[in-house]
């Protein structure tokens, strides 16, 4: 193979690959803030291996215009937050703090990704007297909120 076919092979390539790239919607991505991500798993997910299946549901499910807000704990891992039911422009956010006294110092946020209706947080490490609560937030305002876990 000449040296100039194997560079249009590679240029045909590359576009091909940032077409098929091109065709892959956007995905909602998480922010945070704070000094989340000091402590042990923050910046992972719930299915994480080792924390998938851990999870339990505390406290009842909150209700705003429809939506659901859910607060989940692993004494494994730590928590993350769910919403569900949502509509666009809307996040689950959790808050951590490191005091225990219900001031957050660490949080993670994820919005609802176009064509789905739930979103759900990485963990926060509120292990160790560490306590977190999960909000829904839509268009920077809190809807409702759970306790301090």
């Amino acid at each position: 193979m000449s040296r100039r076919s194997l560079t249009t092979l590679l240029a045909a390539a590359g576009a091909a690959a940032a077409l098929t790239l091109s065709a892959v919607p956007a995905q909602a991505a998480p922010h945070s803030g704070g000094n989340y991500g000091a402590y042990a798993m923050e910046g992972q997910y719930p299915t994480v291996g080792g924390c998938a299946g851990t999870f339990h549901q505390v406290g009842a499910t909150r209700y705003a215009e429809g939506m659901a807000l859910k607060y989940f704990y692993s004494d494994t891992c730590g928590s993350f937050a769910r919403i569900e039911n949502s509509r666009s422009n809307c996040a689950a956010v959790l808050e951590r703090s490191n005091s225990g006294a219900g001031r957050a110092d660490g949080w993670v946020s994820e919005t609802v990704d176009a064509g789905i209706d739930y979103a759900y947080t990485k963990i926060g490490g509120n292990l160790h007297g560490r306590v977190s609560r999960a909000l829904l937030t839509c268009d920077g305002h809190v809807w409702t909120q759970t306790g301090w876990y």
